[in-house]
This record gives structure tokens, C-alpha cells and sequence, in this order.
């Protein structure tokens, strides 16, 4: 009994070692993009995601928001989700054109920024939004890469505010 148990625990080791050897080898931020069009007006829609205190309403993955002043840096949103708790700074606010969040926890394993960016299209709005992300943990960036799509976030997101601008 005691030689299996050493040999599984060997293997899980290795195979934990081997996936922080590969996950070491690749790179550590990525870059994921999405546009869409939605048939409202920009000024509509920068309303409907530059109002952070109602995201809870209209977004499934967050269940409640905290809105910290800005101490000269730019107001921190802290979303409470899936993820747990996650502050995002706001760096840049042009009405109805332009929002830049970035991630605003050093300790958490993974950081980096969501760029919306809004234009007028016919009667209606394109949004684009461009995450910029980093994966700082090499066993996390492997998962991510076996496991996840960088666009689940943003798909999740975009339908999400199609169905909050349709009612």
C-alpha cells in the first residue's frame, strides 16, 4: 500500500512540476477582443456600463458592487462575483466614447485592463471591448490555456448588456 501511495504522489508531483515548467514557458499576458453592435444610442449604452452601482441588475456574474472615492488615482469599483472580490480602478472616462478599468489587487494571481471603447453605428452603438490580460502564475497559465477561453468574460459581458439595452 505505502509503495502506490508513494508512486501516485511521485506522479502528481510530476505532473504538477511538468505543468509549471510549460506554464513557465508561456507568455504571461494575452490580449482578447470583441465587437459587437447594439441598437442603442453610445450615450445609452456608456450610461448602462459606466453606471457601476446598477451592474448587479443587469450582470450575471456580479452580485454586488462597492464604490470606493477616488483618492487622486481614479475611483476603484470593487465587483463581488464568481471571482470574489475584485477591485478595478477606473483610469480613463470619455462620455460616450471611451472607459479603461484595470485591475486594481497586485496580490491576486492574475491583473491587467478592459477597454470599451463606443461608437455611433447607423441609430445604434459598436462597442469593442479589448482585454488586456496577465496570468501571473505559470500552473494558472497553462489552465487558462487548456481550459478556458480569454473571450468567456467578454461574451458573458457583451450578452449581458445586449439583453440590459433591449429593455
Amino acid at each position: 500500500m505505502l509503495k502506490w501511495t508513494l508512486i501516485v504522489v511521485i506522479s502528481l508531483a510530476s505532473l504538477a512540476g511538468f505543468s509549471a515548467l510549460v506554464g513557465s514557458m508561456l507568455p504571461k499576458g494575452h490580449r482578447a477582443s470583441r465587437m459587437t453592435t447594439l441598437a442603442a444610442a453610445p450615450a445609452v449604452v456608456f450610461g448602462v456600463i459606466t453606471d457601476f452601482a446598477r451592474a448587479p441588475e443587469w450582470r450575471r456574474d456580479v452580485k454586488q458592487v462597492e464604490i470606493v472615492p477616488d483618492d487622486g488615482h481614479g475611483r476603484i469599483v470593487r465587483e463581488h462575483g464568481k471571482q470574489g472580490v475584485v477591485p478595478y480602478r477606473v483610469e480613463v472616462i470619455e462620455p460616450s466614447s471611451k472607459l479603461v478599468m484595470r485591475i486594481a489587487d497586485p496580490s491576486l494571481p492574475y491583473g491587467g485592463s478592459w477597454t470599451y471603447a463606443l461608437r455611433p453605428s447607423g441609430a445604434g452603438t459598436e462597442i469593442t471591448i479589448t482585454e488586456d490580460g496577465q496570468v501571473f502564475n505559470p500552473i494558472f497559465r497553462i489552465m487558462q490555456k487548456l481550459f478556458f477561453s480569454p473571450y468567456a468574460s467578454i461574451d458573458a459581458y457583451l450578452d449581458d448588456l445586449r439583453k440590459r439595452v433591449r429593455s
